[in-house]
């Protein structure tokens, strides 16, 4: 289904009439925790898929939404998940039983799990879209007025899917896109004088690319690296890195502003990207639709990655939800592999206090549920940490389904005036999760076999205790070798040794076998069948 651009002044209004439907259920009550309601869940990440496709099972990544099952433990709450493939039937069952308290039949007859059996490379959404009849079955799924939809991010396809569906999106405008971008997040940097790297503004073409950077490098001379981001990107995967070390031959005060931007553009073909994948010839075929920004590479000894996660009421109210230090890879760690909570105790509270300004700003501009602020922190000789701002995610991120996680199964509570989260009754948690353990050698293993491990090892989720592993993107797992996983502790220490534990127990099951070597091959087949 095409979106047609001369239909937005009559779209823009609707959206908005369905939104503000929000704000006035919101301001009778939190309708997240509210128990009667439908839920549609839209794990649609709509962003460039050529980007996408460069991440090793991005189709499963509409797994990691799954923790919103757990929502099923209010008896009156029913929920719609939709996916681009089928899900496993035991993954779903996975996620069903860490339900505290619920019959496990009664919370499946309040799911519906629905699929577009399409395994392209286009946004989920845009899949939805496509098959009116199955449109016309969610809506019919749905109550009026008692109906919201969530998602991953909010862009114009889910704000057309919320328009046919006459079903509001519990996410910010598309109109606000600009604010989650790279340009965007450096001008509310400004704003709120929150320290970001020096940059360039937005730009769409190539030789205005090399005019940025060349003013830059004349601005800081010193500069040993610059990063070039397209102005939209998914975990790291739009980013590279401009070495200057090996052109210094042109660097200023050795030749003229014309020379040394023709010496630049020649050594763009020579950038270090993220994606093992990329080249500049691709890279720069995207600039001009979706822009591209230079800007100083934060170097540092003893650097961090730390970010701070909020949510924005629909009335506004702005709290801060969540820190993490975030775990990085890639050429010159740029790319997302997980993350550790909470952040470290030198600098948590100064995240949340950054954090709660960016918030406000983007509530004033409309702005509702989650975002996040990703950070650089480098610590000083004195010991001191100079923290800086990359960029603003205006949407869920890597460290929405950990926390997530956390909080529906321990229902705990935050604490803003410590940066720490206590379950039930007031104990301290901690936990490290990733979206990439990742080894040639766990291929080939089945979401049953993993259960199998799972059980045999005793590496689930333990609800009286609160700690353990719960388990994403296990539809990965046979063709990529890659699975996710939330390992939760009273310490880091014990999440850490949790996290070990589970990547060894992994490593032992997957060595290669010889003849001999047993294999149960009746440990998930019923009784009956044998």
């Amino acid at each position: 289904m095409e979106i047609k651009i001369n239909d937005r002044p009559d779209k823009i209004e609707r959206f908005r009439e369905l939104q503000n439907q929000l704000r006035q259920r919101w301001q009778q009550a939190d309708i997240l925790e509210q128990d009667d309601n439908d839920i549609l869940v839209i794990p649609s990440f709509s962003i460039d898929q050529r980007v996408g496709q460069k991440v090793a099972g991005f189709l499963h990544y509409e797994e990691r939404l799954l923790f919103s099952l757990i929502r099923l433990r209010n008896p009156k709450t029913r929920l719609i998940y939709v996916t681009a493939q089928p899900l496993s039937r035991m993954v779903i069952d996975y996620y069903l039983q860490l339900l505290p308290g619920i019959p496990f039949s009664h919370a499946r007859d309040r799911l519906l799990l629905l699929s577009t059996y399409d395994n392209s490379f286009i946004p989920l959404t845009q899949k939805i879209l496509d098959r009116p009849r199955l449109v016309e079955r969610i809506r019919r799924a749905l109550r009026p007025g008692k109906s919201f939809i969530v998602c991953f991010n909010s862009t114009y396809l889910e704000e057309e899917l919320s328009l046919q569906l006459n079903v509001p999106l519990f996410a910010a405008s598309p109109e606000l896109l600009y604010w989650g971008s790279k340009s965007g997040s450096r001008e509310i940097f400004a704003h709120c004088h929150i320290p970001h790297p020096d940059g360039s503004p937005l730009v769409h073409r190539v030789e205005d690319l090399v005019k940025e950077i060349s003013q830059l490098w004349e601005r800081q001379p010193d500069l040993q690296r610059m990063v070039i981001k397209l102005n939209e990107g998914f975990s790291g995967e739009g980013n590279a890195i401009l070495e200057l070390n090996p052109i210094q031959n042109i660097a200023p005060n050795k030749v003229s502003s014309s020379e040394r931007m023709i010496g630049i553009e020649k050594h763009l073909t020579h950038l270090k990207f993220q994606s093992k994948d990329e080249t500049w010839s691709s890279f720069s075929s995207r600039i001009p639709e979706l822009g591209a920004i230079a800007e100083a590479f934060i170097e540092g000894e003893n650097k961090r990655s730390p970010s701070v996660q909020g949510f924005i009421s629909p009335t506004g109210e702005v709290k801060i939800i969540s820190t993490h230090d975030q775990i990085l890879g890639g050429i010159d760690q740029q790319i997302y592999q997980g993350c550790r909570f909470p952040a470290d105790s030198n600098y948590r509270l100064q995240l949340q206090e950054l954090g709660l300004k960016v918030g406000e700003t983007l509530a004033k501009k409309g702005a509702m549920e989650r975002f996040g602020v990703d950070f650089i922190a480098v610590c000083q000789d004195n010991g001191q940490w100079d923290i800086q701002a990359i960029e603003i995610n205006l949407r869920k991120g890597g460290t929405t389904h950990p926390f997530m996680t956390l909080k529906l199964l321990t229902n705990g509570m935050y604490d803003d005036q410590t940066g720490l989260f206590y379950s039930q009754p007031d104990r301290e948690k901690y936990y490290i999760a990733s979206d990439n353990l990742q080894k040639p050698q766990y291929k080939g293993l089945l979401p049953d076999d993993l259960m199998d491990i799972i059980a045999t090892y005793r590496l689930h989720f333990d609800s009286s205790t609160k700690t353990g592993t719960v388990f994403h993107l296990m539809g990965a797992l046979s063709e990529f070798g890659k699975l996710g996983l939330t390992c939760i502790g009273n310490s880091w220490e014990e999440a850490e040794a949790i996290y070990q534990q589970v990547e060894s127990v992994l490593d032992e099951e997957t060595q290669p076998c010889l003849d001999s070597c047993p294999i149960n091959l009746t440990s998930s087949i019923p009784i009956s069948w044998l």
